[in-house]
């Protein structure tokens, strides 16, 4: 596995990085036959360190972990046992994923954007312009922008992919009837579905 350590205004030693490929190739011993890259970033938060682990397992399978300690070592131990428990939680479904993953059909390409909120006092106010100019005003400039895929899942894959990468939200194509649903992380820390074929 390519494992790739890097500290954003951290100094990492040559002992840090050795442990954290060392620890990190155990993982993927453990949980996978071969997961293809791995990118650590150690930072500084407050008087705190943070690390984030994000890992590239397999085909359409990514994997978060985040922690915060006193020490860089402790950082990376509290994002690592944050990505061996969802690796736990979800073994089996993961190993059956990787053996499954050549005779799937190919996701759907798309592109996912992250927008900035503009503080602009001159943007129209919500009773004088229609939802989509507010939101246009409001939100008006791409800050980021990368190819995703659209995954032909069911509903508990997504509600796991959605859980090992450690995201809000994920759009998935339903493998029951081909539509696009959504799974999300509720508030109340449950997960809704949105399922379009649902309402008729």
């Amino acid at each position: 596995m390519q494992i790739t350590v890097s500290g954003k205004q951290v100094e990492l030693s040559d002992a840090l990085r050795t442990r954290v490929s060392n620890a990190l190739d155990t993982i993927a011993g453990k949980y996978f036959d071969h997961a293809l890259e791995a990118h650590v970033t150690f930072g500084r938060a407050r008087s705190f360190f943070t690390c984030d682990i994000n890992v590239h397992a397999g085909p359409g399978l990514m994997l978060r972990g985040e922690g915060e300690a006193a020490d860089a070592n402790a950082a990376f131990d509290d994002a690592a046992e944050h990505i061996a428990k969802r690796l736990r939680r979800y073994r089996r479904r993961v190993n059956d994923h990787a053996r499954d993953a050549a005779s799937r059909e190919r996701p759907q390409a798309a592109r996912q954007y992250t927008l900035r909120q503009e503080e602009d006092e001159d943007a129209a106010a919500p009773g004088t312009a229609t939802p989509a100019e507010v939101t246009a005003a409001t939100y008006a400039t791409v800050v980021a922008e990368a190819p995703t895929e659209i995954v032909i899942l069911t509903v508990s894959d997504a509600v796991m992919r959605m859980d090992l990468a450690d995201q809000p939200v994920l759009m998935f194509r339903n493998s029951a009837n081909g539509e696009l649903n959504v799974v999300y992380r509720r508030s109340d820390g449950h997960v809704g579905w949105i399922d379009p074929s649902a309402a008729g």
